[in-house]
């Protein structure tokens, strides 16, 4: 259960990216909860006078009482950094200090301090450079909560994507789609959009992997050979599915009506699509955790950073949607 505040932390990210300003722009606005930043205060303080932003910081411990946010106020779960801070050029040393903050914030939500975790944006390039492997929010969220299998949906105002497989090299996707994680993936995201989304019969459309589903075998062997007897095997179970559709006509205004998810078999097949039409106003949210996860649906976007024009439409969007999933 939320607390009687919803008390969100947030991590800002890539130091050297949006991601802190992007959390100094929210902490100007009001909010129907509590916003815990999780970042070093001096990064934070360091933005705020570069970009001429009145903030009153404050540091937070766990013996705070829970207050709604005040516009102009921001806590922060301190976070010390390891490098100097340039924005827009991104710092080998600090990318531990990056994973440090999501390790934080996730103990905190494992441990019932908070409600919701709302992720800013990373460069997994930076990190696997500093010799951590790191595919994404994702697979690491998953990692540090014990759980075997998640999945990564992306919702905008007019539909939801979900995924099979996430951040893989196309020439391993196909051999990735086993049954067992068909399976997988659509108990997943059927119980999430009965349990967080509140939908009493969620209808998932299921698209297929190949060009026009396979065409009977014709294109590929994968949409008869797994993809349609898990469908149907969840048929008979009760679940309302729809497919192997084709992923071309899937995802168009036709295609997506009278679903609450699409499912796609990879990343770009259905991320495409849904950033073409809602990018900017688009989340990202990992299903199967213990807790909520919301994020931002786009990068650290290092060309804006220190600029005062990154966007903050994808961060106010993600803590609407956590708000409203914690109401459900």
């Amino acid at each position: 259960m939320p607390l009687q505040i919803p008390r969100l932390f947030l991590t800002a990210g890539d130091p050297a990216g949006i991601g802190p300003e992007l959390c100094l722009k929210i902490a100007l606005e009001a909010w129907d909860a509590e916003i815990i930043v999780v970042a070093d205060l001096k990064v934070l303080q360091q933005y705020a006078e570069l970009l001429s932003l009145d903030i009153q910081f404050s540091l937070w411990s766990e013996s705070d009482p829970s207050r709604i946010h005040q516009p102009g106020t921001l806590k922060v779960l301190q976070v010390t950094s390891i490098d100097t801070v340039v924005p827009g050029s991104l710092s080998m040393p600090n990318a531990h200090y990056v994973l440090e903050t999501l390790i934080i914030a996730t103990e905190q939500l494992l441990t019932n301090k908070g409600d919701a975790l709302i992720t800013g944006p990373v460069h997994k390039g930076i990190i696997n450079e500093a010799g951590i492997t790191f595919s994404g929010h994702t697979e690491f969220l998953a990692n540090q909560s014990s759980v075997d299998q998640v999945v990564m949906m992306l919702a905008c105002p007019t539909f939801r994507v979900a995924l099979v497989t996430t951040h893989l090299p196309l020439r391993d996707v196909a051999d990735a789609i086993t049954a067992n994680k068909l399976r997988s993936v659509l108990e997943i995201l059927h119980a999430d959009l009965k349990h967080k989304f509140n939908i009493t019969e969620p209808i998932i459309h299921v698209c297929g992997l190949n060009p026009h589903a396979g065409e009977f075998g014709h294109m590929g062997m994968e949409e008869m050979e797994v993809i349609e007897p898990i469908i149907n095997q969840l048929r008979n179970e009760g679940f309302k599915l729809e497919g192997p559709l084709p992923a071309d006509t899937a995802l168009t205004p036709a295609g997506l009506e009278g679903s609450d998810a699409t499912l796609a078999m990879y990343h770009d097949q259905g991320l495409s699509v849904l950033k073409y039409a809602g990018f900017g106003e688009a989340v990202n949210i990992t299903l199967g955790l213990p807790f909520i996860r919301v994020s931002v649906d786009h990068g650290t976007a290092l060309d804006l950073a220190g600029t005062g024009r990154a966007s903050s439409g994808s961060m106010k969007a993600a803590i609407k949607q956590a708000i409203e999933m914690l109401a459900n």
